[in-house]
Order: C-alpha cells, then structure tokens, then sequence
C-alpha cells in the first residue's frame, strides 16, 4: 500500500476579515506564514518516507489558497528525487484545456519517469466559478469537452477541436509527455453526486475519494463504478482514498485535535461553497444533490457535524490508527491513501508535524505492508453460477 500527503494551505483565522472585506485590518496570520508553514510541511514528505504528495486546487478565499495545483506541484517536483505526485483535483472547467495539458506535460517531463496521477472535478464553489467566467450550470458539459481536449493533447501530436465551448485550430504540445498511455490511465475523477459517478464510470476513468461521504456511501460506489466499467468491457479499478489523520501518544489528544480541527475544517468548507444556499443548488444544472448538504445543515448544529465527520477518520495512538487505516481500505478498496495531517487551518503547524513524525516513525511502516487488495464482490463482475450440491 502505497501512502502520500496532502496539505491545505488554510489561513483559518482570516474568514471573518476576508468575508467583511476590511482590507484596512490587517489579518491575525499572514498567507505568507501559512505557506512558510505548509512548504516546511511539505518538505518532510519525502525523508519521512512517504510515496507522494498531492495538491489540492482552489482559489480566491482562504479555505485552500493553493491557487492551483500544478504550480504548486512544479515546485514540490523541484526539491524531491523520489516521490510520485498527484492533483486533487484539476477543476477542468475553470482553465483553458490547452494550457492545462501543457502544464501537464511540462510536469511529466520534469519528473523524469516519476508518477503523476490526475485527479480531476468540476468544482461547486460559486465564487471560483464567477471570477473564472464560467457558468456554474455548464460544469458538466465544460468537463467533459475539456477532458476530450487534454486526451487529444496527450495522444496526437497534432491535433484540432471544434466544440460547444472551445474551437482550436491545428495545434501541438510540447514538450511532448514521457508516458502518454500512463497519465491516461492514472486519470481519476472526485464526485459527491451519483450522476457524476456515472459520468465518470462511462468516461473510463478512475476513482479519487476526497472524503467527503461515509466510508459505506464510498462502497456502495465502489461496486456501482466498477459495474458500469465491466458493462463497458473494461477492468475493474480500485479508488484512491483521502483520510484526515491525528496520530499522537494517547487516545484523548488525538480526538480532542481531530474534533477541533475537524469543526473549523467544516465551517471553511460551508464558508468556501455556501451548502446552505440549498435554493441556488437545486436551481443550477448538476447541483441538485449538492442542495441536500444545505438541508442536512438545517437539520443538524456545527457540533453534530463536526462530530459525524472526525468519528470515521484515522485518529487515535498508532496502533489505533493502524487498525481504523486497516479498515478504511476494507471498505474503499483503496490501492493507496493520502493523508492529511494539518486538517484545518487553525492547527498549528507543530501540532499537524509532531502528528506526522509520530505517523512516519510508527504507523508507516505498517501500512506499507498492508496489501492494497479489492474483493471480488466490489470488482463489478457478475457473480459466479453457484455449484449445485451433489
């Protein structure tokens, strides 16, 4: 089992001045600190021993200011020799499909035959998708067009397009990718809705989990992906799972941050997208399952949510950690996992670190041994005919 990293790069302590737009204050932590911070994070991945490290890509508040994965990515490239290297995700569109697959191959090659897995969305934030000009309702359609461009980038030397969103006349990229055919099948999708899941399945690409559901919701997903994939003749694939992780010496510090950290996480997260606006999801094309987020909110206060999220997470001592880890691949099927150390922006940075060397030092070895399996009965294969008794 393979086992990276990510890292928010949250300045938590700025919404209530970002939101105000009191631009004559000046913020409780500066977004140079918190990326002081995450880089000096981020540079222990790999003599810790971890496999990878991925970045999310948001923009425009302080939930996740990473304003971009593939950037940030060049530069984590730059100072490692062995890991491998992921998005989560490439929201396709809010970028000109172009550019991106340039900035793809340009990281491929940098990396001189390291890994780099694809994850890829479609984004729900409505500021994100206003200040790029693109209409939320056609995130879909946008997705799908653009996920055709990056192919033909990858795949024809030369190639055009003519669609409902992008007409491009004869062109090339290059620096031309090491490894076409491995960044196609790396390619991987993060959803919440089952439309999405199914879009995803019949497009022939593979599953990211960015732990936003239950583990049993995740699944049932499973087994509903790979049915789709093995209808179109193709082999099953098994997920890649993202886990909020408090790995300390007793029990008790490790739910107190997990809870903590958890609960500001999920007030970010209801700042940054505005699930309560169950109104505007249900009236905006593909969103009307992101409208149930709004009525669960209604129904539920910030403790109770807070708790619902931190209980399935990987928290406790190592040892505890190494059975709930255990436990979140029975249930996924994953093949490798991401953790994420610093759950919320409000988590001091020595805190997310003394959390990560104990990890490194006493749970990693264990889970590298773990066999990444998946069960036959999440493969999406028909079952087999049973043998009659004699």
């Amino acid at each position: 089992m393979k086992v990276g990293v990510h890292f928010n790069y949250q300045n938590y302590s700025d919404w209530d001045r970002f939101e105000a737009q009191a631009v004559s204050e000046q913020p409780q932590i500066s977004d140079q600190q918190v990326y002081e911070e995450e880089i000096h994070l981020g540079g222990l991945v790999e003599p810790l021993g971890f496999d990878s490290y991925w970045c999310i890509d948001h923009h425009f508040s302080p939930y996740i200011m990473t304003s971009g994965a593939m950037q940030n990515l060049t530069y984590f490239a730059g100072k490692t020799e062995r890991i491998d290297f992921g998005t989560m995700v490439i929201v396709l569109p809010w970028y000109d499909p172009v550019a991106i697959t340039e900035q793809i191959t340009v990281l491929d090659n940098m990396l001189q035959g390291r890994k780099l897995t694809l994850g890829l969305g479609r984004g729900a934030a409505k500021r994100e998708f206003e200040a790029f000009r693109s209409p939320m309702g056609e995130s879909r359609d946008r997705f799908m067009e653009s996920l055709e461009v990056v192919r033909k980038g990858l795949t024809q030397e030369f190639f055009s397009h003519e669609g409902d969103f992008y007409t491009i006349p004869e062109t090339t990229i290059r620096p031309r990718p090491r490894n076409p055919e491995e960044l196609l099948s790396s390619m991987r999708v993060a959803w919440i809705s089952p439309e999405t899941l199914e879009i995803a399945a019949n497009a022939g690409l593979g599953m990211l989990f960015t732990n936003s559901k239950k583990w049993e919701e995740y699944q049932a997903d499973v087994l509903h992906f790979n049915q789709i994939r093995v209808a179109n003749g193709w082999e099953p694939k098994q997920p890649t799972v993202v886990a909020n992780v408090a790995c300390f010496d007793t029990e008790e510090e490790a739910w107190d941050v997990m809870l903590e950290h958890t609960g500001k996480f999920q007030e970010s997260v209801e700042r940054h997208y505005h699930f309560s606006e169950s109104a505007r999801f249900a009236a905006t094309k593909g969103y009307k399952y992101y409208a149930e987020f709004g009525k669960t909110n209604e129904r539920t206060t910030p403790e109770q949510r807070a708790q619902f999220a931190a209980m399935p997470q990987a928290w406790g001592t190592p040892d505890q950690v190494i059975e709930k880890l255990k436990h979140i691949q029975q249930m996924t099927a994953a093949e490798e996992m991401i953790m994420n150390f610093r759950i919320s922006g409000g988590m001091p940075a020595e805190t997310a670190e003394r959390s990560m060397r104990l990890f490194a030092s006493d749970v990693l070895p264990a889970i590298h041994e773990l066999e990444g399996t998946m069960p036959e009965e999440l493969s999406g294969r028909p079952a087999a005919e049973a043998v009659p008794a004699d």
